[in-house]
């Protein structure tokens, strides 16, 4: 892979931050995958790994990406030190130009952002289409800014679930939007501060 900006940024923005040992999951991802049964899931920009990590306790295959070196080798590491290397396998992508071999009964995209150029609805399009049929795209967006965030625009604009959905303009005989709202949660900065915020979560189901 090239070392394009987005491998120099994300690169860097994780050699800045201790590695985790024992990363948490998103809460949007416990939600929507408990009671689901396990099978091939993609991770896409996987960061720490935490749900990687919760995924694999719980059964599912996952192929976890990310742009970062940094972030890829840091859970590859994890994987092996939590014993669940044999349920993980983690790749370097940069999603602006290479998207991981499917198909897939799951994929997470968590707080999918860039400051830099990406072509995110290009990205989640190529996601559902890499579903199996019954298979679900779970795509989890900041809907506020945190304390701790890199983006600190205030009249940053931010998606809703439904405009989200729109932009991607899937078929609505093969795809169906099954969840599009915007909870509110209290989340625990790197810093270990905490502050509400608004997350935006879409769930799309390919038809089985």
């Amino acid at each position: 892979m090239s070392t394009s900006p987005a491998v120099t940024f994300w690169d860097g923005v994780y050699a800045d931050r201790p590695p985790v040992t024992d990363p948490r999951p998103n809460v949007r991802l416990t939600e929507a995958v408990t009671g689901l049964a396990p099978g091939a899931a993609l991770d896409l920009g996987c960061g720490p790994g935490g749900d990687a990590l919760w995924l694999a306790g719980r059964g599912w295959r996952v192929t976890a990406v990310d742009v970062s070196a940094v972030a890829v080798e840091r859970l590859a590491a994890l994987a092996r030190a939590h014993g669940r290397h044999d349920r993980i396998t983690v790749e370097r992508h940069d999603l602006a130009e290479s998207f991981p071999t499917g198909p897939f009964d799951l994929v997470s995209a968590h707080y999918l952002h860039t400051p830099l150029d990406l072509d995110r609805a290009a990205v989640l399009r190529a996601a559902a289409h890499a579903l199996t049929p019954g298979g679900r795209l779970l795509v989890v967006d900041h809907g506020s800014i945190a304390p701790w965030s890199w983006n600190q625009d205030p009249d940053t604009h931010f998606p809703t679930p439904h405009e989200i959905a729109a932009d991607l303009a899937l078929d609505p005989a093969t795809w169906t939007v099954e969840r599009a709202d915007a909870p509110r949660r209290i989340a625990t900065g790197p810093d270990g501060s905490t502050a509400e915020v608004t997350d935006h979560v879409l769930t799309i189901r390919r038809a089985g």
